[in-house]
């Protein structure tokens, strides 16, 4: 199989996707190992996920993905990684795919996504890595037709925080590679301790959906002029606002398979009837695990092509 990587938004019609597994999970972090506020809540509270729930979760995902004609991939395990976050690991723009550079910690999982890079046939021309001083995560890039969204941190709030993924380089490098499109970005508020007060990629606190709404949650970005501009862009009739225990509990991050089918957490009951009043089908699942993770539906999802 040989494919060419397309991402022109978030809700074109998915044929190629890489869905993060749970196999080589690892077990539960040592506390001074987690790297975000909501998993340290859980290791303290004793209710971090176990690996067999996190495979359930994500194996009901992948069923509905399949039931729409979705191609899915999955990394091959490597042994005590957690690999369940696969946007965080690369992204594509346009015909381009980027490896991230991001924690230390974390770039054991880059060869298992490579493999399957390599066994799609995706050419090396077409894949970009970058070096320090750029720094950005697949979750804080977000394609928009010809728009292209980023959320970031200025220093020295960016090296401040461990939860700082993107900074002005990656932004800047985003701009430089797309000279055709519009870069809009947005500084977020962030808190290594409270998952309540951090956005920890931009998907956490804004996404856009395919007929013309937007999830919004104003408390994730650090200027409320950054906020203003998003809900004048979408326009207020089409924003979904959310609260901060919707965002706590990852609400923003659903995940569109095509313009009108959306993925989200069978328990944001009113973000869900929200999305079938203005046309969507909502297609629910479980996945109250994860999030415990600090991650929802976008984060443990790659697409590698969208159709239109």
């Amino acid at each position: 199989m040989k494919i060419k990587p397309l991402i022109k938004n978030e809700f074109g019609k998915l044929s190629h996707v890489i869905l993060g597994t749970a196999e080589g999970f690892g077990g539960v972090p040592a506390i001074e190992k987690a790297y975000d506020p909501k998993s340290k809540e859980h290791i303290l509270k004793g209710s971090y996920p176990s690996k067999k729930d996190v495979i359930s979760e994500l194996k009901s995902f992948k069923e509905v993905l399949e039931k729409y004609h979705v191609s899915v991939f999955s990394p091959e395990t490597i042994d005590n990684e957690n690999q369940v976050f696969t946007r965080d690991v690369g992204f594509v723009v346009g015909d381009v795919y980027f490896e991230a550079n991001m924690l230390e910690e974390r770039k054991g999982e880059f060869p298992a996504v490579v493999a399957i890079l390599n066994e799609l046939g995706i050419d090396e021309s077409k894949r970009v890595k970058v070096d320090m001083p750029v720094r950005f995560e697949g979750g804080d890039i977000m394609p928009h037709n010809e728009v292209i969204f980023i959320g970031y941190e200025e220093e020295p709030d960016f090296s401040e925080f461990k939860v700082s993924r993107t900074n002005i380089h990656g932004v800047n490098f985003i701009k430089d590679k797309f000279p055709d499109n519009e870069v809009f970005s947005f500084e977020l508020n962030k808190s290594d301790d409270d998952a309540r007060l951090n956005a920890l990629h931009l998907d956490c606190c804004f996404q856009p959906l395919g007929l013309g709404h937007c999830l919004i949650y104003e408390g994730g970005f650090k200027h409320k002029k950054d906020f203003d501009f998003l809900v004048e862009y979408m326009g207020a009739e089409n924003c979904i606002e959310i609260t901060q225990q919707e965002m706590y509990d990852m609400g923003t991050n659903v995940f569109s398979i095509q313009k009108n089918v959306v993925v989200s957490n069978s328990k944001q009951t009113r973000i869900n009837n929200e999305l079938r009043l203005r046309g969507y089908i909502v297609e629910e699942v479980v996945y109250n695990e994860i999030s415990k993770m600090g991650g929802l539906f976008r984060c443990s999802t790659m697409p590698l092509c969208r159709i239109g």
